[in-house]
């Protein structure tokens, strides 16, 4: 099921998330929660992750879409509106970031409207569960390792308003602008 999106100044949003136990993750709540994650990404226009507290639920799950995969290398009009699978992490724990560190455009579903410059780590290495509760292990760069860290700092209590450089108006870019995306 949709659910509402909570927006900033939703002081769940400022709250450390919950882990989820292993045995609970084939529990009807858990299930759900996972359920209503998808079905609210799905009907967000600009959406590419997302996490529990967002929804208003404070357990460690944040899923992202595989389209966070395409970003870069294909143009918003290409990947069209596809139907994306999203990836489902539980409980997910950052076990290497690379010193090396990027600075992109981020915003979010809980800060609508506002945009802003982000010093990311150009690389990390996540280790959570899945939705069956199988442990994995990822490596992302660019684009989606951004992606990850964003939704790693919502299940901490961390909006990227706290990490923002500097915002920018989407509706007036500017080159230097654009060349950071």
């Amino acid at each position: 099921m949709e659910r509402i999106i909570r927006t900033e100044p939703d002081l769940i949003l400022r709250k450390r998330a919950r882990e989820v136990e292993p045995a609970a993750i084939s529990s009807p709540e858990i299930r759900r929660a996972i359920r209503d994650l998808k079905d609210t990404l799905k009907k967000s226009d600009d959406g590419i992750g997302i996490a529990a507290p967002q929804i208003g639920i404070l357990r460690r799950i944040f899923i992202i879409s595989e389209e966070a995969k395409y970003v870069e290398s294909e143009p918003r009009e290409s990947r069209g509106k596809k139907r994306w699978n999203s990836y489902v992490y539980i409980n997910p724990v950052a076990l290497k970031h690379s010193k090396n560190r990027v600075d992109g455009v981020e915003g979010c579903l809980s800060v609508p409207g506002k945009f802003g410059i982000v010093a990311r780590s150009e690389k990390i290495t996540v280790k959570a569960l899945d939705e069956r509760g199988n442990q994995f292990t990822l490596g992302a760069s660019k684009f989606l390792a951004r992606v990850i860290q964003h939704e790693l700092d919502h299940l901490d209590g961390v909006l990227f308003i706290d990490k923002v450089k500097r915002f920018i108006d989407v509706t007036k870019n500017t080159k230097k602008d654009e060349e950071r995306l």
